[in-house]
């Protein structure tokens, strides 16, 4: 089974949000939700947990409308701080999960568990306001959890996370795909998308551009990428611009990224820069990376500010940062 928005649009004033939006997100997957800013990623996540109704469409999970679902079936983590500042980090889990029915003694003891796992055991009697932005981050994920949602969503979910943290979130998501739950998450962050993700959704103005497996996304663009690096001082010389056959798409400390020309071979292009008398340490053919198949569709970088009006900000009945991150009513 699947979640299912079929056809959803929804409009603030003159304003169209979402525009016949229509994808599916497998069941029990780690799904990507991509788009810029204003794009309508956040509109539709709050669709779906009944903040905000749609003009047209419906949004249905295995079969059922969610406005027919219990609300424990969602986990929310919204793109905006939501803890209480002055209230004790365990406190505030054991309330958040409260609202859902959970027993306070289990919730207490899951959000322990959790506190650990993410290397903030010591934060449990801190107040929330005490916390760097990205050890408040993990809180409100594990404020999302610990009903035991089907559906996670999560709105931009890396904020404030350092590599380390990085590693530790998605591990966990790792861990809840593995249970059987569905995550669904809205980033800038490419790479991070790309690591984690089996499906994706590419939206623009509201309208799918894009969507499913990213591995037959990659496959169906017929593009072909040469990931190198030569051994010297600069792994990527700017005589690499003279080779024929490729055009460079990004050169820096590490390496370089060619995109191969139609009808160019990779064998042919070792041998070129071979015949420069470099030697090469690294040559990868592979798939162009999420991030370029995004720009090639979108026309620019996820994370390059773009025309965005109030459409998922006051217009669409946000709630306040200081809400409840783990509460979607």
């Amino acid at each position: 089974m699947t979640l299912q928005i079929d056809n959803v649009t929804k409009r603030f004033g003159a304003t169209v949000a979402l525009d016949g939006l229509t994808f599916e997100v497998p069941k029990g997957e780690v799904f990507g939700f991509l788009g810029a800013n204003g794009a309508g990623k956040t509109t539709t996540m709050r669709i779906c947990l009944g903040i905000v109704a749609p003009d047209a469409g419906e949004i249905r999970w295995e079969g059922r409308p969610v406005g027919d679902l219990p609300r424990r079936t969602w986990g929310y983590l919204p793109e905006e701080r939501g803890l209480y500042p002055r209230m004790r980090v365990l406190d505030q889990l054991v309330y958040y999960a409260s609202l859902y029915g959970e027993a306070p003694e289990q919730a207490r003891r899951e959000a322990i568990s959790w506190l650990a796992r993410f290397r903030i055991p010591e934060y449990a009697d801190r107040r929330a306001e005490e916390l760097s932005k990205g050890n408040q981050q993990k809180v409100q994920f594990i404020a999302a959890i610990l009903h035991g949602p089907e559906v996670l969503l999560m709105d931009e979910p890396f904020t404030g996370l350092d590599p380390i943290n990085l590693v530790l979130l998605r591990e966990a998501f790792m861990e809840l795909r593995d249970r059987g739950r569905t995550l669904i998450f809205s980033t800038h962050q490419m790479e991070a998308a790309e690591a984690m993700c089996e499906s994706v959704a590419i939206v623009d103005h509201g309208r799918l551009v894009a969507g499913g497996p990213l591995r037959e996304l990659k496959r169906a663009s017929g593009r072909q990428w040469i990931r190198m690096a030569v051994d010297g001082d600069d792994p990527s010389p700017p005589w690499l611009a003279e080779v024929g056959g490729v055009d460079i798409v990004r050169r820096d400390a590490t390496g370089a990224e060619l995109e191969l020309q139609p009808g160019a071979v990779p064998a042919a292009i070792l041998a070129e820069v071979l015949g420069r008398g470099a030697t090469v340490s690294r040559f990868e053919v592979a798939e162009p990376s999420l991030e370029a198949l995004f720009i090639e569709l979108v026309g620019h970088p996820a994370d390059e500010d773009v025309v965005a009006t109030a459409i998922e900000g006051s217009a669409s009945g946000t709630a306040p940062s200081s809400a409840p991150a783990g509460d979607p009513a």
